[in-house]
């Protein structure tokens, strides 16, 4: 009975090689589980950092900014949120808190983009004297004390849709644009993907304001980025996987033009200039940079790397 035991246990075919190798198999798997969780606990915390930003704050300076341009005008000047407030996409770092200002049955109806622009331009700087405010091509944008930096885009209202200056043409409005083009096309894709895509954009975003500005990209070309970046994506719907996804696929995808789907101009990255440039290829390198780390990151499962990508 006594010699039997071994048998009894583990039957004639016991192997000790093959128990060993079972051990450490479930080892393994233990420790990588135990990775994937330390990941996943930094990656929600820097959403819930970006998901915590004062929002309140934002919405009182919009306010602020929508009774300076009311100021000593008859008419209805509409102050409409645009940008990533509106798409839930906003981090700090990048500029993309922006607002049409849509001009409807005012007596700027029948002015220039130029003369809107400075008419808001005089009422904002009388409004907001110790904030730094600069007149651009399409836009004017508000620099706050507290480090908010807003956008305001004039919009002229008519019978058929909304005009905005022209990026083309000095001092004309555009063809009709369809603002809301982008947004409904943007919350189609997050939903195809469990809802996953607006927090990878967050995630994205984040790490790209941390880029030398020469190769900062618009917070509306990371979003644009990334639905094109997930058009054919099949992989998991985890944000871990998808953020790799991003910053692999996304360093090819950035050495073409996006088209700009809302009509607002030609492309949404004009800034980096034709296919291929210099400026794209810097952005490209950038990206990359990050995808390796990643990579890196995952293959020797070491937990301090991904915080140094993060922090």
């Amino acid at each position: 009975m006594g010699g039997s035991g071994g048998s009894f246990y583990f039957g004639s075919d016991f192997n000790p090689e093959d128990v060993s190798k079972k051990i450490r198999e479930e080892e393994e798997k233990t420790k990588n589980e135990s990775f994937e969780i330390e990941v996943s606990g930094l990656l929600k915390n820097i959403l819930a950092s970006a998901n915590s930003r004062d929002a309140d704050l934002i919405q009182k300076h919009l306010r602020t900014v929508e009774s300076a341009i009311h100021f000593d005008l008859d008419g209805l000047i509409t102050l409409r949120y645009g940008g990533s407030i509106s798409k839930h996409t906003f981090v700090d770092g990048l500029s993309d808190v922006d607002s049409l200002a849509i001009i409807n049955n005012s007596e700027l109806n029948n002015s220039s983009p130029e003369e809107v622009k400075d008419f808001f331009y005089q009422n904002l700087q009388r409004k907001l004297p110790n904030s730094k405010i600069e007149v651009g091509n399409l836009a004017i944008t508000i620099k706050f004390n507290s480090g908010t930096e807003v956008q305001i885009i004039p919009a002229l209202k008519t019978q058929t849709g909304i005009k905005i200056p022209s990026s083309r043409q000095n001092n004309e409005w555009s063809k009709l644009i369809k603002p809301d083009a982008f947004a409904k096309l943007l919350r189609y894709s997050n939903s195809q993907l469990s809802g996953k895509l607006i927090p990878v954009i967050k995630l994205a975003k984040t790490l790209i304001a941390n880029f030398p500005e020469t190769r900062r990209l618009s917070g509306y070309h990371v979003e644009c980025l990334a639905i094109e970046v997930f058009k054919s994506y099949n992989g998991t719907h985890n944000p871990k996987e998808m953020i790799k996804h991003f910053f692999s696929e996304g360093s090819k995808n950035i050495l073409n033009p996006i088209k700009d789907k809302t009509g607002q101009s030609v492309h949404v990255d004009d800034y980096l200039n034709e296919a291929n440039s210099i400026s794209r290829k810097m952005v490209a390198d950038s990206m990359s940079s990050i995808s390796r780390k990643m990579n890196n990151a995952d293959g020797s499962r070491d937990i301090r790397l991904w915080e140094q990508i993060l922090k």
